[in-house]
């Protein structure tokens, strides 16, 4: 196994009955980098997560995360690691800053973050004295990262952590993101919006029947897509399309005696082109 890495996995392969989740799975993450996980529901992700987190044993294969295998670490270990689950808990009658203080004591004060800093880090500040079941499905997520996180880990996993919200509050939550990345905390996601990993991380993997696809750069997969860019402009009335895989050569080409092309438009394989002729071939 490579050295420094804050994840590193070889040979990684879990079986429930005659159902093999994880089949012979190598996967490894930089400390400091924001890699997302993408797939089909069942294609592995959950399991793999699961057994990074230390909450499911494998079958066979080396896992090592922040230097420990999850199987056997201890509580010293744990609370290197943030988890921010897709469903989240109900915390009653209390407020945002009660819930975050109650918490904030199971790690005392040597290693929590102070409450209050904590909410203004997340953005909410304004909403300390809410109780937490009046808050918006975003700003619940942001009290979840703020659990996450309230121990300062090296490490943060999220599940799925824009689910549900609207264009802004996504966009939000992005930042947020970069904000803990910019920190040093080395971020670990799965998501099933493909935007958000081109737009967050800095490599991603496709996980398809239990294997890696593929791991890249959401720029370098992208680049490998066999599809050609799509240009569409007006010629008088008429809309004329051409498919090339050099788009700004043949716009030269098309303008080069004064050709004005009105309207237009050059679309460009994308990170979900990538993904599903991924999937497609796994």
């Amino acid at each position: 196994m490579t050295a420094g890495s804050a994840v590193q996995v070889e040979g990684l392969s879990k079986s429930y009955g005659r159902l093999q989740a994880v089949r012979d799975l190598d996967l490894e993450v930089g400390y400091g980098e924001i890699f997302a996980i993408l797939g089909p529901n069942g294609a592995g992700k959950s399991t793999t997560i699961e057994i990074l987190e230390g909450h499911r044993k494998r079958d066979s294969g080396r896992v090592q995360v922040l230097g420990e295998d999850p199987a056997d670490a201890g509580r010293s270990w744990r609370a290197r690691i943030g988890i921010v689950l897709q469903e989240t808990s109900d915390f009653g009658v209390l407020t945002v800053l009660e819930t975050v203080r109650m918490f904030a004591k199971c790690y005392g004060e040597a290693r929590a973050r102070v409450p209050e800093e904590l909410l203004e880090l997340v953005g909410l500040t304004s909403s300390a004295g809410s109780r937490v079941r009046t808050l918006s499905g975003g700003q619940r997520r942001r009290l979840d990262v703020a659990l996450g996180i309230i121990a300062q880990p090296e490490l943060l996993f999220l599940d799925e952590p824009t689910t549900g919200f609207d264009p802004e509050a996504r966009r939000q939550f992005w930042d947020l993101i970069r904000l803990l990345s910019s920190d040093g905390t080395t971020i670990l996601l799965t998501t099933h919006y493909l935007e958000e990993a081109a737009a967050l991380a800095d490599r991603v993997a496709v996980v398809a029947g239990g294997r890696v696809a593929a791991v890249d750069s959401p720029a370098r997969l992208t680049a490998h897509v066999n599809t050609a860019a799509t240009v569409q402009w007006m010629d008088g009335d008429q809309l004329r399309v051409e498919h090339t895989d050099h788009p700004t050569e043949f716009i030269r080409q098309q303008s080069a005696d004064g050709t004005e092309l009105a309207q237009l438009t050059v679309t460009r394989p994308t990170l979900e082109d990538a993904y599903l002729q991924l999937i497609g071939m796994a």
